[in-house]
């Protein structure tokens, strides 16, 4: 087998209307060496894509030193490639969420025979990542987000991968028809990674996460380069998250940064009414903590969430 060995694979192909077909592959760089198995994923949500520049920026490296790979790296860069190429969330046509369909069933449609495609293709992994970026209404931090159910087993992989937070969600019936919960159920252990903008790349954020696929790949056994520093998260089990949400409708103007550190009484942001020149609320902190989301669409309404502080209890 050569060092360098790189193969693109379909693991999707079906004919749509008007002469166009719709594709997924993956590209498959494979060392000299047989060992372990990393599939990076991303592009499951059309307008998410932070995960772009990390395909790219992994695969560059990867093929600048095939010679240091041991075992099998997997880049999926678009699990929903119609949805990125028309910068829609959901699936275009079928409006469909299309985390919110797995496992997928292999006698259905196209979107449910396409999940149950993806799980089947990534099942046996020995590592699944899962990147998302936000919305185009918050910015969030680099964090790993992890079901409770599974967290005992995911922490220690979560901490090589140079985030900022690692956050344990509780159980919830959405999760469990999600590319993740699927995967995690059936013993494929998958880390979901948030970060960054909808519609936007960060690349500070791809570069740090790139530099923690690697760390892990070493750990792993995986990675024979050199190794970034990387940094130690934040995890949620040692505190709780506060989630803060709007009073009032109005035009949101900061006054903090986004993953910034802040005390209780800090004021985050106003919300005023540009008509007469009114603040109708000043968001204050309830709590000392990390601001790892932000609202940066600058239009809210009642109910919007506006942030979310992670609240430590250590000292």
């Amino acid at each position: 087998m050569n060092a360098n060995e790189i193969m693109i694979k379909t693991i999707v192909s079906e004919e749509l209307p008007v002469s166009e077909k719709f594709e997924i592959r993956k590209n498959i760089i494979r060392g000299e060496k047989k060992g372990k198995r990393l599939c990076v994923v991303t592009g499951t949500h059309g307008d998410e894509l932070e995960g772009q520049y990390v395909c790219f920026e992994l695969a560059r490296r990867l093929n600048e030193h095939p010679e240091k790979l041991r075992g099998s790296v997997e880049i999926y860069p678009a699990l929903n490639p119609l949805g990125v190429d028309s910068i829609t969330r959901g699936f275009p046509g079928f409006d469909l969420d299309m985390n919110r369909i797995f496992p997928g069933e292999i006698n259905g449609h196209l979107i449910e025979n396409t999940a149950y495609k993806i799980v089947h293709d990534l099942k046996g992994a020995d590592m699944v990542l899962d990147i998302h970026s936000s919305n185009i209404f918050l910015r969030e931090v680099m964090q790993v987000r992890i079901n409770v159910q599974t967290s005992d087993e995911l922490i220690p992989y979560a901490k090589m991968l140079n985030t900022d937070f690692i956050w344990i969600h509780d159980a919830a019936t959405v999760l469990q028809s999600t590319l993740a919960h699927s995967l995690n159920s059936i013993g494929t252990k998958t880390l979901v990674v948030e970060m960054g903008i909808g519609m936007r790349i960060t690349r500070e954020y791809g570069n740090r996460l790139v530099n923690g696929i690697f760390n892990m790949m070493n750990k792993m056994g995986m990675w024979k380069g050199e190794i970034p520093t990387i940094v130690e998260p934040l995890i949620s089990t040692d505190g709780e998250v506060i989630f803060m949400n709007a009073d009032v409708s109005g035009v949101i103007i900061p006054s903090v940064s986004h993953s910034s550190f802040v005390k209780a009484g800090d004021v985050l942001c106003h919300i005023v009414e540009p008509f007469e020149g009114k603040i109708l609320q000043d968001v204050l902190s309830p709590v000392d903590g990390f601001l790892f989301t932000m609202r940066t669409y600058p239009i809210v309404y009642e109910g919007s969430l506006i942030a979310r502080i992670y609240k430590s209890t250590k000292n």
